[in-house]
């Protein structure tokens, strides 16, 4: 399955943009790292090249990375999701395709991260279709993939992704992604609307792995 020709992370510096940018820059993906500062993306930057010497990075604020590339990720807590689609909104253009991993954890209002939200749109996905323009593709992806494990090089995946989406072209890019990553398997989840289900699922995995003192993933079998 053919990757794009660049893909931005917007939320690059936190945890799971920065596992995310490890491993697509080993897979040789050209990146380009946004966060609300360009300090912070610059120092994002950095270390994913400290990481994975020879990686294709740039840099910027959250706005400058999401025109830059026609896939754009969004790594970012949920408390801070609804602001960021609107700070990069006009610089999404029709036919983009946004991978969101956002999950409404219940840290966002002071709860416990073993609890999810309520979304009035029904998941966190469906809120950042609301936000962003018409004629850009939302697909959901990467809600139960350890940050940490994604950020650690001698990690082996061996586990599943669940993508939801409602147009089958950006879901096919999701995958691509997903599978880019060595261990990763996409699962077509089905409808956007399904991701309320598969972001409930991170609140429970973390929960296992508090537990376990480990960071499981999930596998579906008979596939």
């Amino acid at each position: 399955m053919p990757l794009p020709e660049r893909v931005s992370i917007v939320g690059a510096s936190g945890a799971l943009g920065q596992g995310l940018a490890r491993r697509w820059a080993a897979a040789g993906i050209p990146l380009v790292l946004g966060s609300r500062e360009a300090s912070r993306a610059q120092s994002a930057a950095g270390e994913v090249i400290g990481a994975v010497p020879g990686a294709d990075v740039e840099f910027g604020e959250n706005h400058t990375a999401a025109e830059a590339a026609p896939v754009v990720a969004v790594a970012v807590p949920f408390a801070a999701q609804a602001q960021t689609y609107k700070s990069i909104a006009e610089a999404l253009a029709p036919g983009t395709v946004v991978v969101d991993a956002t999950v409404p954890l219940a840290p966002a209002v002071g709860g416990k991260p073993t609890r999810t939200l309520g979304v009035w749109q029904g998941s966190a996905a469906e809120q950042a279709a609301e936000l962003v323009p018409d004629g850009v593709r939302v697909v959901s992806a990467f809600h139960t993939v350890s940050a940490a494990m994604l950020a650690d090089p001698e990690h082996r995946f061996e586990e599943d992704v669940l993508v939801c989406g409602d147009d089958a072209d950006a879901k096919a890019v999701a995958f691509g992604l997903v599978e880019a990553i060595e261990g990763l398997r996409a699962v077509d989840a089905g409808r956007l609307e399904q991701s309320r289900i598969a972001e409930s699922l991170t609140a429970m995995m973390i929960g296992i792995n508090i537990r376990n003192k480990t960071h499981a993933g999930i596998r579906i079998t008979g596939l």
